[in-house]
């Protein structure tokens, strides 16, 4: 059991490592900064708990659902719409001052409650097929590497979610801990950075579905 532990942690730190920079990550290090480091573990929260729905799904076979070509097109554009509206909000979003304090960066914002993060989080990967895709890629080579046993894949995908979860909060905290070397307009640079990126994945996506419906 150690071993398999151990390989589904592994898998979750090359995950975060190599793949954890998508559109959640872009929100998820603006709302440490403008929000404080809490309400980022709400959307780490929420992002982990998709994570989670997507693999019992894959591993149920209900996923199917979503990766039907004529399914796939529209899941795709609308998701892709989804992503540029956040970008859009993203990069407008006006930073307010106040009068500076000695410990913390002077930027006062009225949050929302604890459960909006975390359905943010969750919504934000739910409507990403490429998510879908890529769990059910995983989840299909670990199963058949594992012989389909569930307590072995149990184990393997609880230990991969949650060395995510983890690299998750770390990157939230570390976003945490810098902003107080940042000036207001620095932040505002980073708005319309973390904004672009995410119109940048949204424009992708919707660019990617046409072309396969188009050509493939």
């Amino acid at each position: 059991m150690g071993n398999i532990i151990f390989q589904g942690m592994l898998l979750g730190l090359t995950l975060a490592t190599f793949f954890g920079f998508g559109p959640a990550f872009f929100a998820l290090v603006q709302t440490s900064i403008h929000r404080g480091f809490v309400p980022a573990i709400w959307l780490a929260i929420g992002v982990f708990l998709n994570d989670l729905f997507m693999v019992v799904l894959c591993l149920m076979g209900a996923v199917q659902i979503i990766t039907e070509p004529s399914n796939y097109f529209w899941f795709g554009l609308t998701s892709g719409c989804i992503l540029i509206i956040f970008g859009l909000v993203t990069f407008h979003r006006k930073v307010v001052i106040e009068v500076p304090s000695p410990n913390e960066l002077p930027i006062k914002v009225q949050g929302p409650a604890w459960f909006v993060y975390i359905a943010k989080g969750f919504f934000m990967n739910i409507v990403n097929p490429f998510i879908w895709i890529f769990w059910v890629g995983v989840v299909v080579g670990i199963s058949a590497r594992f012989g389909g046993d569930q307590k072995d894949l149990s184990y393997f995908f609880g230990a991969t979610l949650a060395m995510v979860l983890m690299s998750d909060i770390a990157k939230a905290y570390l976003a945490y801990n810098i902003k107080r070397f940042l000036t207001a307009r620095t932040i505002g640079f980073f708005n319309k950075f973390a904004g672009m990126g995410l119109i940048g994945f949204g424009t992708f996506l919707i660019g990617k579905v046409i072309v396969e419906a188009v050509f493939l």
